[in-house]
């Protein structure tokens, strides 16, 4: 059977759903994998969305706390609010009670990726707090370490990322994710994908 790895993201300007795209296509790469992309429901109404200059919404399908536990794997992707996870994505995992008394993500794989603002604004923070819902859930945190080699510890240019996992600066919103953030993104879904189905393969 294929091993299924969830996207599940939130996105008010567009940036994480760019990473997104490649995390899905870094996923897809791995044989035997099937990826599907998912966002969270929006808690902001469109008059408040629109006071905000957002766009509209992408057409990923919204998941429902209990769509989660049809997955192998799980990564999760949110911009930062004030060094941690956006109040959407965290309202969704308020809403995961149910799969938390059931235990249905425990032991399953888990990852995460984002965008910040500015170099200061989370590229740590952000996903190190967010590593508290996925402990609380049981699940394996997989960060992507360092396999994405020499390009992240490059300094001639600007780049978000971490060891934690791939990221992006959004700037004042106009600045979009680089070539090397999106190679980074594809990296990580890869990398995540290969560990999910060896975990999946071992647990057979």
């Amino acid at each position: 059977m294929a091993v299924k790895v969830y996207v599940v993201f939130y996105s008010t300007y567009g940036h994480v759903a760019k990473l997104a795209e490649e995390i899905k296509k870094g996923a897809a790469s791995v044989e035997g994998v099937e990826v599907k992309v998912w966002q969270v429901p929006e808690i902001l109404s469109e008059e408040v969305l629109g006071k905000m200059g957002a766009p509209p919404k992408t057409d990923a399908p919204v998941i429902t706390p209990q769509d989660l536990a049809e997955a192998d794997g799980i990564l999760f992707g949110f911009p930062t609010r004030f060094g941690m996870m956006a109040s959407q994505m965290k309202a969704f995992f308020d809403a995961t009670g149910g799969l938390w008394r059931e235990q249905s993500l425990a032991g399953k794989p888990a990852g995460v990726f984002f965008s910040t603002g500015t170099q200061g604004g989370g590229q740590e923070t952000t996903p190190l707090t967010a590593v508290t819902q996925l402990t609380h859930h049981g699940m394996v945190f997989v960060p992507v370490g360092y396999t994405f080699g020499a390009k992240l510890f490059d300094m001639e240019s600007v780049h978000g990322g971490s060891p934690y996992g791939a990221g992006t600066f959004a700037g004042d919103g106009s600045r979009w994710p680089t070539e090397v953030e999106l190679e980074h993104a594809f990296h990580q879904g890869k990398y995540f994908a290969g560990v999910a189905k060896k975990l999946k393969g071992a647990a057979a």
